[in-house]
């Protein structure tokens, strides 16, 4: 076995993936088993997402999701973390309202969640906050396409449809990497203004229903493993395993063993 210690992904290795040419992965993690999993598994970014609210708390949308939610699921995944950047979100109105809340806000999931990162929702109106952020050393991945914290207003579809709606993106790209962004989350944007943005940024785009030329990909777990029993399969979405059902089988075997005396057996027992 090699004693050689493999490297943290940082900023600088997310930057030259994109230069290099290779391609970004991020999952979202909400609990220590699975940060503990991917980020065995190589993944690149582990990312604690406001998704939290409707992968596993049950919300209809991300609006309830506060920062101490946020806190308490990032500190967890923190303590599977040793090798992936840890990337979590701000979630709704933790950044919108005040600049100094939001550099509050930022400076508790770094200081006290252990994030590497923050991730933003939003084009040009977020850029002073960026800019706050870089001034303290605060990393920021910017968002914008589908903005699901804004989806009572947008609803969930397909944004950045058309011409003028192409452009305004497209400049809300440049404006989020000039203003210090490392990276930027496309959500649900026509593949071929995905590539027009990603060819036009020197930072790394990391795309979830926007198509390959993207420089990054990103999926919840949630969806990726199907572990909620009868969920929609999603288009921008790949199903890599359907674990909700055997999840059940399990649960009604437990069931069946307690109910028949087979469990505990022998082995399961002290003397």
């Amino acid at each position: 076995m090699s004693d050689k210690k493999i490297k943290p992904v940082t900023v600088q290795t997310i930057l030259q993936k994109k230069q290099n040419g290779k391609k970004i992965t991020m999952l979202t993690a909400y609990d220590y088993p699975t940060a503990l999993v991917l980020d065995s598994a190589g993944v690149d970014i582990v990312f604690v997402g406001d998704s939290v609210g409707t992968a596993e708390l049950g919300y209809p949308n991300t609006i309830p999701v506060t920062i101490d939610m946020m806190l308490h699921h990032l500190k967890a995944v923190k303590r599977g973390v040793s090798r992936a950047m840890l990337l979590v979100d701000m979630p709704f109105l933790s950044y919108q309202v005040d600049p100094v809340d939001a550099l509050r806000n930022a400076g508790r999931l770094i200081q006290e969640g252990g994030a590497d990162a923050v991730k933003m929702e939003g084009g040009a109106e977020i850029v002073p906050i960026i800019e706050k952020f870089q001034s303290v050393g605060i990393p920021v991945v910017a968002h914008i396409g589908l903005q699901p914290q804004k989806e009572k207003v947008t609803g969930i579809k397909v944004q950045g449809r058309g011409e003028e709606a192409a452009k305004r993106m497209l400049d809300d790209a440049i404006a989020l990497q000039n203003a210090g962004a490392f990276a930027i989350v496309l959500e649900l944007t026509p593949r071929s203004v995905a590539a027009k943005i990603t060819q036009s940024l020197e930072i790394p785009t990391i795309g979830i229903g926007s198509g390959p030329e993207c420089d990054g990909q990103v999926l919840v777990i949630t969806d990726m493993l199907g572990l909620i029993p009868n969920a929609p399969a999603f288009r921008h979405a790949r199903r890599y395993a359907n674990l909700a059902p055997v999840i059940e089988d399990a649960a009604r075997q437990f069931c069946a063993d307690v109910e028949s005396g087979v469990f505990p057996a022998a082995e399961n027992s002290f003397d």
